[in-house]
């Protein structure tokens, strides 16, 4: 009665460590992947930010409705960062990691899960040394309902992973599905709602918007940084919630159903 109890650990206990073994990997790889690597890691996306802030606010001004349009700009490059690079990331572990799979006890959804989970730590590093450096410019970058925070910056990682699962299967099966991946994320840069509000927009063009479930993460975490910022009252997080899962539970379906393919492709 036991035995099937002690399978379960056992497995549970290989997998915890089949994950760790392949973070270590994976955080050595984003490191050391060239000289100074760990601190161009944070210093490019620091320098793009800081070079759109200083266009865009050159161009709009300081403030925009009351609120500070630096800060507002700041937080939505960020959080779009942190669903992109989890999901390109993701989508590319398979491919970057196809020697391991002679080793029985790695399976592909191993290795796209521990990508995934490793950006989402280091664009939260990223999002950390930029706020608190903007705090020290004298910026009020503290957020004003820290749990909505966490809550639209988790369900932005879970989409970005699930899509990540999701293309992943596509990527290995289909090359050409990974380069129209990578292509539509440039559009969808600027259909997000990163360089303006929806308040900005006309009422026919604003409810198009809100069919972009990264909007309504977006949107959220503004309003949980500014205390002045105008939330729409369509925005809902549990919008943005069903795709986050329902892509995280698909990209899971996906692996089971294609794992042999995965493997041999």
């Amino acid at each position: 009665m036991n035995a099937p109890i002690l399978d379960a650990r056992s497995s549970a206990s290989v997998t915890f460590a089949v994950w760790e073994a392949l973070f270590l990997r994976e955080a050595v790889s984003r490191v050391s992947g060239g000289r100074g690597a760990w601190v161009w890691l944070l210093l490019e996306p620091v320098a793009q930010l800081a070079l759109l802030l200083i266009f865009v606010s050159l161009i709009r001004g300081r403030t925009a409705s009351g609120y500070d349009y630096a800060l507002f700009l700041v937080i939505g490059i960020l959080a779009y960062n942190l669903f992109k690079n989890t999901a390109l990331q993701s989508m590319a572990a398979i491919s970057a990691n196809k020697a391991l799979f002679t080793y029985r006890q790695v399976k592909p959804v191993d290795v796209v899960l521990v990508r995934a989970f490793l950006e989402g730590i280091i664009q939260l590093i990223v999002s950390i040394v930029l706020l608190t450096g903007m705090s020290l410019l004298g910026f009020d970058s503290l957020p004003q309902d820290p749990l909505q925070v966490f809550v639209a910056l988790a369900l932005l990682w879970v989409f970005g992973m699930g899509l990540g699962l999701v293309l992943a299967v596509g990527d290995t099966l289909i090359a050409e599905l990974g380069r129209l991946a990578r292509l539509a994320f440039v559009p969808l840069y600027f259909l997000s709602g990163i360089f303006f509000s929806l308040t900005m927009l006309p009422p026919a063009l604003r409810e198009g918007m809100l069919f972009n479930p990264i909007v309504h993460g977006l949107e959220a975490l503004r309003a949980a940084f500014l205390p002045h910022y105008h939330l729409v009252d369509k925005v809902d997080l549990s919008y943005l919630a069903a795709f986050a899962f329902a892509s995280f539970f698909l990209g899971l379906a996906l692996h089971v159903r294609f794992a042999h393919r995965l493997v041999m492709q």
